[in-house]
Order: C-alpha cells, then sequence, then structure tokens
C-alpha cells in the first residue's frame, strides 16, 4: 500500500471555532498584530509551535491517573527516572517544568561574563537563557545549512572547522559546547551521527563537555535511520542511544518529543555539576524528585517517551511533512528544502521579496494566514533573531527569513492540512498585496513574544 495512515485512532475530540475573515482583523489588531497575543480560541489551525500541544494517548491518561503526588520520593519519578536513563544512559535526571528551566539552571552554573557557548544553531529560549547569564551564545551552522534552496541529508550540522578554530583560541572561555537536534532555527533539519560524533571527538581535544538540545531527538534519530549510512537496519531507539552516547548530558523539553503539554528535565553525569543542579532546583523548581511537576505529569512523560520511538509513528509524523512540502513546491511555493521533522519553513526572502528584513516580511506572511484562513504561525527571522548595529542603529538581517509552520503531534487530520496548503497556494499567488510591519512596542528580550506591531500602509 503506498497510503500512510494515521497510527492511532481518535478517541476524544475538541470543537473549532470558527470565525469570519471580518472577525479576524479585528482579533489580530487587538492582539498588537502578534500571533502570541491571539486567543487560541480564536485560531482554527494552531501551528504556532509542536512544543506542548500534542495530543496523549490513552496509556498517557492512563499514566496521569496512577501518578504518585507524593511530595518526596514519588513512585512516579522513579518510573520516569527508569525510563529516562534506558534510553540516554546518564546518570543523573533532574525533572524541571519545561525545557527552558532545565537551560536556566545548566546555564546558572556554565554561564557568566566573558563566557562563550557554541551550538550548531542556539534556539530562543537557549540564546536567551546564555546572555541572560552574561555568556555569549554562538552558532556555527554548517554552511550549507543557510541556505535555504540547498538540498542536504544533514543541513542541521555544526561546522566542525568553525568549532575548532574558536576552541583553538579560546578554549579557557568555552564551559561546554551544545548541538540543537534536529536544528530548529535552521529549518527543523536533522544532525548526522557522524557530525555528532566528530563533535564530541572535537570537544575531548580540549576537554569541553558536549551537551545535547535533545527535545526533539527521536526525530533526528529516524533521520539517521532514513539518510546515513551503516543505520538503516538499526532500530531508532538504538539509533538515539548512541547519539546520547557521545555526549555529557542534555536539556530537554518533554512537550516535544515526549508528546506531553508540560515538562522537561536536565540529565548529565558530573556528580558535582549534577549537586549544583540540584541545589538550584530546590529554589527555583521545587524538591529533586518532583522538579516542578506533578507526579502524573512525570508518568506521562515516562510513557510518551516510550511511545515516540515507535517507528510507525515517526514514519507518519515524517511522512506528513513530506506531503506538505511536496503540494507547496509543485505550486511554486518558496520553502527551506528539505523540510524536516516537525514544521514547513517557508522563504519569507523569496515569497515577499518586495519587503525589506526591517520590515519584516516573515510576520507578514504570519499575518495574513492569520487573517486569511485562521491559520496561526510563527516568524523566525528579523523579528525573533534580528539584532541593531550599536553604532548606526541600523537593523542586522540573520541569514534567513523563514516562518514556521509546526505541526502538533496527533493533532490534526490530513484534511486539516490541506486546509493549510490551500491557504499558503492562495497567499502566495496574491503576494504582493503584503505589506510590511513596524513595532510600536519592542521588548528587550525574547521579543517575539510579547512585542506589538502595526502594518506600514
Amino acid at each position: 500500500m503506498k497510503t500512510i495512515i494515521e497510527p492511532f485512532k481518535i478517541k476524544t475530540v475538541e470543537p473549532i471555532k470558527f470565525t469570519t475573515k471580518e472577525e479576524r482583523i479585528e482579533i489580530l489588531k487587538n492582539a498588537g498584530y502578534n500571533p502570541f497575543m491571539i486567543p487560541a480560541e480564536d485560531v482554527i489551525i494552531d501551528l504556532l509551535t509542536d512544543s506542548g500541544t500534542s495530543a496523549m494517548s490513552s496509556k498517557q491518561w492512563s499514566g496521569i491517573m496512577d501518578g504518585d503526588e507524593s511530595y518526596a520520593g514519588a513512585r512516579s519519578y522513579y518510573r520516569f527516572e527508569q525510563v529516562v536513563k534506558e534510553l540516554t544512559s546518564f546518570k543523573h535526571i533532574i525533572p524541571t517544568h519545561q525545557g527552558r528551566a532545565a537551560e536556566k539552571i545548566l546555564f546558572s552554573i556554565f554561564g557568566g561574563a566573558g563566557k562563550f557557548i557554541p551550538n550548531n544553531t542556539h534556539f530562543d529560549t537557549t540564546r536567551a537563557n546564555i546572555e541572560y547569564s552574561g555568556a555569549t551564545a554562538l552558532d556555527f551552522p554548517c554552511k550549507e545549512g543557510t541556505d535555504p534552496d540547498y538540498i542536504a541529508d544533514f543541513k542541521g550540522n555544526i561546522d566542525l572547522d568553525m568549532l575548532e578554530d574558536f576552541l583553538l583560541k579560546n578554549k579557557n572561555s568555552v564551559p561546554l559546547v551544545m548541538l540543537t537536534v534536529t536544528n530548529n532555527s535552521n529549518g527543523g533539519q536533522p544532525v548526522s551521527m557522524e557530525n555528532i560524533k566528530k563533535t564530541k571527538e572535537v570537544c575531548s581535544r580540549y576537554n569541553i563537555p558536549l551537551f545535547l538540545d535533545a527535545c526533539r531527538f527521536a526525530e533526528n534519530a529516524y533521520f539517521i535511520k532514513l539518510r546515513e549510512q551503516g543505520y538503516k537496519e538499526k532500530s531508532v531507539r538504538e539509533i538515539a542511544k548512541e547519539m546520547f552516547s557521545y555526549a555529557d548530558g542534555c536539556t530537554m523539553s518533554a512537550k516535544k518529543d515526549a508528546l506531553v503539554n508540560m515538562g522537561g528535565f536536565l540529565a548529565l553525569n558530573d556528580d558535582d555539576i549534577a549537586l549544583k543542579a540540584r541545589n538550584i532546583l530546590v529554589v527555583t523548581e521545587g524538591f529533586p524528585t518532583y522538579g516542578g511537576l506533578a507526579g502524573r505529569d512525570l508518568e506521562a512523560i515516562a510513557q510518551g517517551l516510550i511511545e515516540v520511538l515507535d517507528e510507525n509513528y515517526l514514519k507518519y509524523r515524517i511522512r506528513t511533512i513530506e506531503y506538505t512540502s511536496e503540494k507547496l513546491i509543485n505550486a511554486g511555493v518558496p520553502i527551506l528544502v528539505p523540510p524536516g521533522g516537525h514544521a514547513i519553513y517557508l522563504n519569507a526572502k523569496k515569497f515577499a521579496p518586495h519587503i525589506p528584513p526591517e520590515q519584516f516580511p516573515g510576520h507578514s506572511i504570519v499575518c495574513e494566514l492569520y487573517l486569511h484562513a485562521g491559520i496561526r504561525a510563527v516568524e523566525i527571522g528579523s523579528i525573533m533573531f534580528g539584532k541593531y548595529d550599536k553604532n548606526t542603529g541600523k537593523h542586522i538581517p540573520p541569514k534567513m527569513e523563514l516562518v514556521r509552520l509546526a505541526l502538533p503531534r496527533r493533532v490534526y487530520t490530513q484534511s486539516h492540512v490541506d486546509y493549510v496548503i490551500e491557504a499558503i497556494i492562495e497567499i502566495y499567488n496574491n503576494r504582493e498585496k503584503l505589506k510590511g510591519y513596524r513595532f510600536t512596542y519592542e521588548p528587550p528580550i525574547l521579543r517575539h513574544f510579547l512585542a506589538k506591531l502595526e502594518p506600514i500602509l
């Protein structure tokens, strides 16, 4: 059979509220033209993020009912710890309420003024936590990773030459190196096992630990199985375990590949660092055996980490993104290729070339998607990652201007996806009508979350 079907049955449904374009005009205006500020009930198809938006399984809901809510030493923590240890082989498993809390703890220990944290590409909260500590977040993406049109199997790789050159000159100022798998800011592109292994070899030469940002580890492992020589016959679980074996620790937002709505963890091997992390955890999150989560959350994460490695699920997940990309490419819509694992990324530079970066072409597309079809997406470009020149005040754009349409896990059916495809094509065919935007309020950090904007008429 050629048709790939959803590997699940729908047991519970949630109604969608439909709005008219006239209603959406007022809703978007009242939200300050910021999709983050739109009430969720006023969104028809929500592709803002795949974080915390998964549909949980019947077994996960059963685990929630079985959660042990003891303050200290809850049974649910030990199940969670066992599942994570079996997968990652890390010695210390520290639960947090979500991934950015794990990042906060990690960089409270490793960060600070004068420190540098290299990565293939930091995502927004990782960068923010590094910079909040006083350290500098550095991106070393491979060359092909910054070209939306270039076809390559592992565009998420770190540039090993850039990393080695930087460590050679600055090794005493680099407390750790990170790899984000998959590379979200670079189009959800996977990182090869060879690149992970060689990154570890580089780090070992300078006695610097390697950490993974592992929130989409299963999708990355599946891409390795599909694309990298020597892994076709291995299970995704085996591949994932090998990925973790080259790292000294990881942060994870369980809201992605653990298929839950809240949760995360910090995992590592170093006893002294783990002790420092738990001391911070007690102050900021909670006791080490719950870490800001209820026992029911820990049960759901443990079950989700088992389910996400089901290769029937991963096949359906990746194929959904491929299907969407094929339809858009056939219609001439410019997207980042090849498609990644969790989202479609529109190439806003080519989609709306008449809008300069300082007027946020990606954001213009995002707003029009909502106005036209009630679809919520997010800009990953000059609003999220743009900067200002300290001397001239001029806008410095990132290398790519993208719009991310992140697909929640196990939530939408093919007809929902077809609706999204149709809307994008219709907007693209009328792209000359898109207008630029400017800030009316610009927050000092993570500005895309709370900014207010207005169209340039």
